[in-house]
């Protein structure tokens, strides 16, 4: 049976939490954030209660106080086993006391023991902790409030489980408000939830604070997205250190934070690996059949799930390796082993997709991770880790210690499905994995941020990175965090230095970053010995009741699932219908001596340019798969062609925008 979270006493009873006040610093990259809980005990005896809350998984707790009445309690770091036996001797002699600790399943689950709270009395708790502030595909930088900490998903035999009640029905009221600075201009700050209007705090408008629209009523995450001018531009912020601390101490000393962020020229990024071995893992367990958050025609996850791998599939380059797995209490696979990509083997593969329903039972994801680890790397195919979850399991750190583990040979792209996906597994494997977290919540659409990853896995990478500092005489620097071996397009690289010395307010030169001209994957692979596996981790209500009538299907998928696996499509009456036209239509308006696939396919992409631009994430890579290969036919009427097609579509699209 699963345990409820909030403020509870040992016996599993809630106890009274009044209010939340939240005050979140954001310093470029990377935020501070302090919140205060006010609860009371209205008992007429004592209470020894246990509050469970969620933290990013990354962050660093920095300063935990309690306040019972005019008793004020500072928190001590100390070794887990003698923190706990020095809160029970406190306890057993009638002393109050308070004992923070971290979950030994997930490092996003603190709990908080709260000690002997006497009757009538209230009491004030002060949490404050950092963490670096993930990048979304868009460039914003993303911070989330949990509401409550949702169900996760437990292995046999992995310990406690933590569940929560219902944010609706807890009475407690939340403050939220955010100041935002940055050597860039902040262009603008977005929510789920209603705010304040922006308050920029200077001319140059590099600060700036929000808050939460009065009459929030904590019933969702609170989520924002931080969005700067020149994102691309590097940063360094310098952080003096403390007066009272030792110099040459850690805490003594400045520290500085250098952010990286490139955007690579266009010509480059349009060189993409015809290599890699892709490995699609799908979650098929409860929750995966959950209905999508505001979605218009009641889509579930498992749906857009089987949209993505159709979209994935298409997009995926000939002379690649790919297999597709699926699970749930125990795990299946499509092929023995992965196959090479072939018209063949995409049919094969998308024809079993279409069937896959959430019906396997529970989320055990440690196995099949374990088996996909334990495949032999093909020689020139790289490995990379595609990881989509709602992040509802109990044993994360050990998830993410096997991605770790295996860093050597992969990278790992990961995604958080749903308001209660777990920010410790998401930005903890992607972090280990050397790749790239996203979430997707409310009414975000799965495919563009899936397309978007996929891009920087087939995407060239800055490798043979030097980094030299360029500071005065009297100042010496101690790099804390690990090297950078490669920099990818879309990817964000954070160093951290400590300065010893005299360091002035505003340093002219900081640190010069040096690197090697820009690889394409493709040229011998130079992140080779890397397979892609793809795993959509996420839960579902299982139920016996008859099949809902499906939707019609999106336009853009009904023409996405004709593509061929090389690229091109086929002149038949399903393209006509894709395309809103006759078969008679298309026909007539071919021109005489063009060939049928390349007048096909020239239609398709007029048609992807002329309707769905809204949605260029989505089609773009198997676009560029369709003008590859248009342009190894060499075509003699390509411009009659596409001339011919704008006309029978009412589109007017250049030849040079489809990529011909």
């Amino acid at each position: 049976m699963m345990n409820r979270c909030g403020l509870l006493t040992l016996q599993k009873e809630p106890v009274p939490l009044k209010s939340i006040e939240v005050e979140l610093e954001v310093r470029d990259h990377v935020a501070t954030v302090v919140s205060t809980l006010n609860y009371e005990n209205k008992e007429d005896k004592p209470l020894e209660a246990v509050f469970v809350f969620p933290l990013p998984g990354d962050a660093a707790v920095c300063h935990f106080s309690a306040k019972i009445g005019q008793t004020q309690i500072v928190a001590e770091v100390k070794e887990k086993q003698k923190a706990r036996e020095e809160y029970d001797d406190a306890l057993s002699s009638g002393q109050q006391a308070f004992l923070l600790e971290e979950s030994d399943q997930s490092p996003d689950i603190f709990s908080l023991s709260v000690g002997s709270l006497p009757p009538g009395e209230s009491a004030s708790i002060r949490l404050e902790y950092v963490t670096e502030l993930s990048v979304q595909a868009d460039d914003g930088l993303r911070f989330c409030l949990p509401a409550v900490l949702n169900p996760r998903y437990q292995p046999q035999g992995a310990g406690v489980q933590v569940t929560s009640v219902p944010a609706s029905l807890v009475p407690y009221s939340l403050s939220f408000s955010a100041r935002v600075s940055s050597p860039r201009p902040v262009s603008k700050v977005e929510s789920n939830c209603s705010l304040d209007p922006l308050q920029y705090l200077n001319t140059d408008q590099t600060q700036a604070t929000v808050k939460l629209a009065a009459g929030h009523k904590f019933d969702r995450d609170v989520e924002l997205l931080i969005y700067y001018k020149d994102a691309h531009q590097p940063t360094a912020v310098v952080e003096a250190g403390q007066a009272s601390a030792e110099p040459g101490s850690l805490m003594g000393d400045s520290v500085v934070m250098v952010s990286l962020y490139p955007e690579f020229p266009q010509s480059v990024m349009s060189s993409m690996a015809s290599c890699g071995e892709f490995v699609f893992l799908m979650d098929r367990s409860g929750s995966m059949g959950c209905p999508i958050t505001n979605s218009k025609q009641q889509e579930t996850r498992i749906s857009s799930a089987r949209d993505t791998l159709l979209l994935l599939l298409k997009s995926l380059p000939m002379g690649c390796y790919f297999n597709i797995y699926s699970f749930g209490s125990g795990y299946e696979h499509i092929f023995p082993k992965s196959v090479e990509y072939s018209q063949q083997t995409m049919e094969e593969a998308l024809k079993k997709v279409e069937q896959m329903e959430a019906n396997l039972g529970g989320t055990e994801i440690l196995q099949p991770l374990k088996h996909i680890y334990s495949q032999p790397c093909i020689p020139n195919q790289p490995r990379q880790l595609f990881v989509f979850t709602d992040g509802e399991v109990g044993n994360t750190k050990e998830v993410i210690d096997l991605v770790k583990k295996n860093s050597g040979s992969h990278r790992c792209f990961s995604f958080g499905i749903g308001e209660g996906a777990s920010s410790a597994l998401i930005n903890g494997m992607a972090k280990e994995g050397g790749g790239h977290a996203q979430f997707i919540t409310g009414t975000d659409r799965m495919q563009p941020k899936v397309m978007q990853s996929l891009r920087f896995a087939l995407q060239p990478a800055v490798v043979d990175i030097s980094v030299t500092w360029d500071l005065p005489k009297e100042v010496s620097v101690t790099v804390l965090s690990p090297p950078i071996t490669a920099l990818f397009q879309g990817q964000r690289s954070l160093i951290y230095a400590q300065l010893s010395g005299q360091v002035r307010a505003a340093p002219s030169h900081v640190v010069f970053i040096k690197s090697q001209p820009i690889h394409p994957q493709s040229q011998g692979c130079d992140r080779c010995q890397l397979t892609a596996a793809f795993i959509l981790c996420v839960l579902a209500y299982t139920t016996e009741a008859a099949a809902p009538e499906q939707p019609p299907r999106d336009p853009l998928l009904h023409l996405v699932s004709l593509q061929g696996a090389s690229g091109c499509w086929l002149l038949d009456p399903a393209l006509a219908t894709a395309l809103g036209k006759t078969n008679e239509e298309v026909e007539k308006s071919k021109p005489e001596k063009a060939n049928s696939e390349v007048w096909a396919t020239i239609l398709a992409l007029i048609w992807l340019h002329g309707f769905k631009m809204d949605a260029k994430d989505e089609w773009e890579l198997l676009a560029m798969k369709a003008a590859s290969w248009l342009r190894a036919q060499n075509a003699p009427c390509v411009t009659e062609c596409v001339d011919a097609g704008n006309v029978l579509l009412g589109c007017s699209v250049k030849k040079e925008a489809l990529g011909l």
